[in-house]
């Protein structure tokens, strides 16, 4: 029987059940077990919270991470951070936690197939507007489009979805990249220079994880905060 290497061939191509209309592949499956490993966590971290001083390790880590997502988004939104902080947390601990999963054996990245980041690409595309609308209300939020005037209408639809792809092949080529080349390290040369290349692709992976949630945040603040800037500069004039 050959042995075949997910790496290789993708997580995509690799089908581990299919009846009818339904595949469930090992993109599927490492996503299940991605999204299992955080639900889990956070219920088991959540289940005896600490207020004083005296906290467990998993608190503290994850008080740890929920202040620098939290700051993280302050500095790129003026205001309403909060409102945006589950949506970019979520995002965020699925990309890292799905890449620094490489390092056990067996495991793929389903950031490493285009389906998935493709799927996180259109979560961005679509909470974008609703954050926008939601802070500036439908109108206002619609006439972002046509400023300075109407011409620039399609340049504004060309410019949503240009980025949506960007988001999407951004990730996906820099995960499915450095596994292709981790998968021909372990054939040609040394255990040595794998396990190196290794510690850097979960640098590059944690790296990747941070620029797409930044990228994010930096999208919904233009689609909340053109709107304040107008208002701000009108209130201007209208004191001077």
């Amino acid at each position: 029987m050959e042995i075949v290497d997910i790496n290789q061939i993708g997580p995509d191509l690799v089908i581990f059940f299919a009846w009818h209309f339904i595949t469930i592949n090992a993109t599927l499956v490492y996503t299940w077990i991605v999204m299992a490993i955080l639900v889990i966590g956070s219920i088991v971290i959540t289940r005896n919270l600490s207020s004083g001083r005296k906290m467990s390790r998993w608190q503290n880590l994850m008080e740890v991470i929920v202040t620098t997502i939290r700051s993280e988004i302050r500095e790129i939104v003026s205001e309403g951070a909060d409102s945006y902080f589950a949506f970019i947390a979520t995002l965020f601990l699925f990309i890292l936690l799905s890449n620094m999963l490489t390092v056990v054996p067996g495991y793929v990245a389903p950031t490493s197939s285009l389906t998935t980041t493709s799927a996180l690409a259109i979560l961005v595309f679509f909470a974008v507007p609703i954050f926008g609308i939601t802070k500036q209300g439908l109108i206002e939020y619609l006439k972002e489009y046509f400023r300075p005037n109407f011409i620039f209408f399609p340049f504004h639809i060309m410019g949503e979805i240009s980025r949506t792809l960007s988001l999407a092949v951004r990730l996906f080529g820099n995960i499915m990249s450095h596994e292709k080349v981790i998968a021909i390290l372990l054939a040609v040369t040394p255990l040595l220079f794998p396990v190196v290349m290794q510690a850097l692709g979960l640098l590059i992976g944690i790296l990747q994880a941070y620029i797409f949630v930044v990228l994010t945040m930096v999208y919904i603040a233009a689609a909340t905060q053109s709107h304040e800037g107008a208002g701000h500069k009108h209130k201007g004039h209208k004191e001077t």
